[in-house]
């Protein structure tokens, strides 16, 4: 039965890394990219605080698409 527990754990956390991974770079919007940035300008990287103006967005998906997003500005300079 120990083998069993072993087993689900093991898969619950595969599933959670492969949600995670289909996850790395999410799609946004026109709508959402302007109202992250306005929102940035307002409050900076409050990013939880962003995240509650965009339903089924969370503060970690906002902040990794402004980092690439600056990241990938830095490159074309």
């Amino acid at each position: 039965m120990e083998d069993l527990n072993h087993t689900s754990k093991n898969s619950s956390t595969e599933n959670h890394e492969e949600v995670r991974s289909q996850n790395a770079n999410p799609k946004f919007s026109e709508d959402e990219e302007m109202l992250i940035a306005r929102m940035f300008s307002l409050v900076g990287e409050r990013w939880s605080l962003i995240a509650g103006r965009i339903p089924g967005r969370t503060a970690e998906e906002i902040e990794q698409y402004w980092t690439s997003k600056k990241a990938s500005s830095n490159v074309e300079r």
